[in-house]
């Protein structure tokens, strides 16, 4: 299986709750697992501006460029450099060569991207380019495909990636998220909101009866999946309280269901803030041995009988200070 990494992604933003130095976890636990070999990461190729161009606008793009504070993108809550703003395009790059590879391979993981709070005209939260659409755009442009949907499952409703796809019958968009937080929310294509507190139990039947209605009525011919780790019960900005176990039963639902179905599926990380930046890693290492079960390379002494999820280290007894 390819994944698309690289240590670039360590991005300087200072002291932030967005730790991004869990990319090299999530690699370094599937190493030291035995999960994947070096090789198994793939680099993504220097950004294209005309990518981003397929998604984002004209004067967006260029401020961002020029490190220019603008209405466009003063609504973004990181650092407006060029470390910054060249890494979120790479991050852009990277779901697009996920999305190649997964069309070939039915799936591979970007570790890295889900940026779904970009607008086409401007940034927002954490997010400067949305890659999500950019991937989708590129295979479009590249006629690779017609028809997309993005299954997010972020704690955050993916506002940006719904108003960029709104009115667009080739791209079905659906969210699942915790309802009374931030953003304010746009319309996706089905939108499932849930109360604060809502654990396992409730997700999961939720999530169960809307991704098969998805997948068989859209007939996608590519699925990128918000796999984000911030529904877990400890998040520094959430509220839902999953399970590390329940969150790797949500990855087995979207993961699953695509390849089961034939169809490619490319997850990408997106938020994660948990106190400890490894809880969130395992999170998405999670994620990431889903994928190498369905296509059968998850190493014996992972595997487990149908229908546990893949293995997941205890629960705190108690939710940290």
């Amino acid at each position: 299986m390819r994944f698309v990494y690289s240590d670039r992604y360590k991005l300087d933003i200072g002291a932030h709750v967005f730790q991004t130095e869990k990319y090299a976890l999530v690699r370094d636990n599937l190493l030291a697992a035995n999960q994947a070999v070096p090789a198994d990461f793939i680099e993504p190729p220097e950004p294209n501006l005309d990518d981003i161009r397929l998604v984002h606008t004209k004067e967006y793009v260029d401020d961002m460029v020029n490190l220019r504070w603008s209405p466009r993108t003063v609504r973004s809550e990181l650092p407006l450099t060029t470390e910054v703003v060249q890494g979120f395009m790479l991050f852009a790059s990277g779901t697009v060569a996920a999305c190649r590879f997964a069309l070939e391979d039915k799936v591979s993981m970007h570790i890295g991207g889900g940026f779904h709070h970009a607008f086409a005209d401007h940034g927002e939260g954490f997010c400067y380019v949305n890659d999500i659409a950019v991937g989708i755009r590129k295979m479009q442009q590249e006629k690779r495909i017609e028809r997309a949907a993005v299954i997010d499952c972020d704690l955050h409703q993916g506002n940006g990636t719904a108003r960029i796809f709104q009115g667009d019958a080739s791209v079905h968009t659906f969210s699942i998220h915790q309802e009374h937080v931030y953003p304010i929310k746009e319309r996706s294509d089905l939108d499932i909101g849930l109360d604060d507190e809502t654990g396992d139990d409730v997700y999961l039947e939720q999530l169960q009866g809307a991704v098969p209605r998805i997948l068989t009525n859209h007939k996608p011919e590519l699925v990128v999946y918000v796999a984000g780790a911030d529904p877990y019960r400890y998040d520094q900005l959430g509220g839902l309280r999953l399970t590390k176990r329940g969150l790797a039963f949500r990855d087995r639902i979207v993961i699953e269901g695509c390849y089961k179905r034939g169809i490619p599926v490319v997850p990408v990380t997106a938020g994660g803030y948990a106190l400890d930046p490894k809880d969130t890693a395992e999170v998405h290492t999670n994620t990431a041995r889903e994928c190498l079960r369905v296509l059968g390379q998850l190493r014996p002494v992972e595997k487990l009988a149908e229908p546990s999820p893949p293995p997941v280290p205890p629960e705190p007894e108690h939710q940290p200070s």
